[in-house]
């Protein structure tokens, strides 16, 4: 729908947006099972940069929950905050070159019929 449409509104793409902080640290410590004092130790441990609100009160997005939850799950599992935070780091870069590789691979593929790029 195209922005300037009548039923489109600015909150619905708000809502839509993974990285829009839509979440106070109550509601997503609620949401997740954890204490603010453990999202506050994944900011602390920059794997986390939440939003602020006007007051300064911390905001966090959907990516950021997923990121936290991972998080719980490693130091669960017994793995240290600070060796969790990395591998989070590193599994989201590798997420993010595979797709960037994917979408190279899509752009980049020769035709069937040869008027396509030649490789080179």
């Amino acid at each position: 729908m195209p922005e300037d449409s009548p039923g489109r509104s600015p909150a619905g793409d708000k809502l839509d947006d993974e990285d829009y902080p839509a979440y106070s640290m109550g509601r997503a410590a609620e949401i997740l099972g954890v204490t603010q004092a453990f999202l506050r130790s994944l900011d602390n441990a920059k794997l986390l940069t939440p939003g602020r609100s006007e007051g300064g009160h911390r905001r966090y997005s959907r990516y950021q929950l997923r990121l936290a939850a991972r998080a719980r799950e490693l130091i669960d599992q017994g793995t240290a905050l600070e060796s969790a935070c990395r591998i989070i780091i590193l599994e989201d870069q590798l997420a993010e070159a595979r797709r960037i590789n994917t979408e190279l691979q899509h752009t980049h593929r020769p035709s069937m019929d040869g008027s396509g790029p030649t490789p080179g």
